[in-house]
């Protein structure tokens, strides 16, 4: 597809997700970074208090620390990845926090709803990699029983017709030590490595 066909199209889609109310216990709108044609997708698993506020994805925290993993191993800034990258999510809207602390997981029906939108941009871009962010999102993709099975390494999956390379991250938060000691710190430079190392991030980087 020509890319100013995918650009017409993903401007197309992500006005539509935008206007997503289908989930009623979801308490934002829907978040989006912006309708980037890109071979590679980044899935998170769904935003923070913070992001619909900033109307952005990985906009507070976590969003540092994984802005900083691909500034060291990619050479690619924040505003470089943002604006070479799809940004793209489980859930696009923030679930809300638990009776006790830290954010609701969605239920199965609001992952259900949103996962037409992942299908869409999937059938769009035809993305070459994909990068999913924590345990939700890389279950989209792969089996994933325990991080340290699937980080570090690379997966060849099809969706929507298309095949194309998967390499996990675990979640930046700072609420989980994972990737902060072993064996999660060694896995984790492993996969950058790998991204980093990828055809689909070096043509990013050479841009």
């Amino acid at each position: 597809m020509p890319a100013s066909r995918k650009r017409f199209d993903l401007n197309r889609h992500v006005a539509k997700l935008l206007q997503c109310r289908r989930c009623p216990r979801m308490q934002s709108t829907p978040v989006s970074g912006g309708a980037i044609v890109s071979d590679v997708m980044l899935i998170g698993q769904a935003p923070g208090p913070r992001e619909p506020v900033l109307r952005r994805p990985f906009a507070h925290t976590a969003g540092k620390t994984l802005f900083r993993w691909f500034e060291e191993f990619c050479g690619m800034n924040e505003a470089t990845v943002r604006s070479t990258i799809y940004f793209a999510a489980v859930c696009r809207c923030f679930p809300g926090k638990n009776s006790s602390s830290g954010d609701r997981v969605p239920a199965p029906n609001e992952i259900r709803n949103c996962s037409s939108w992942m299908g869409k941009e999937i059938a769009i871009l035809r993305p070459h990699l994909i990068i999913p962010v924590g345990r939700l999102a890389i279950l989209q993709f792969v089996d994933c029983g325990k991080l340290e099975k699937v980080i570090g390494r690379k997966f060849r999956v099809e969706r929507a017709g298309h095949h194309f390379d998967v390499i996990p991250l675990p979640h930046p938060s700072g609420a989980s030590p994972w990737h902060k000691i072993a064996p999660g710190k060694r896995l984790l430079e492993r996969a950058l490595k790998l991204i980093a190392r990828h055809p689909a991030m070096k043509d990013l980087a050479g841009r």
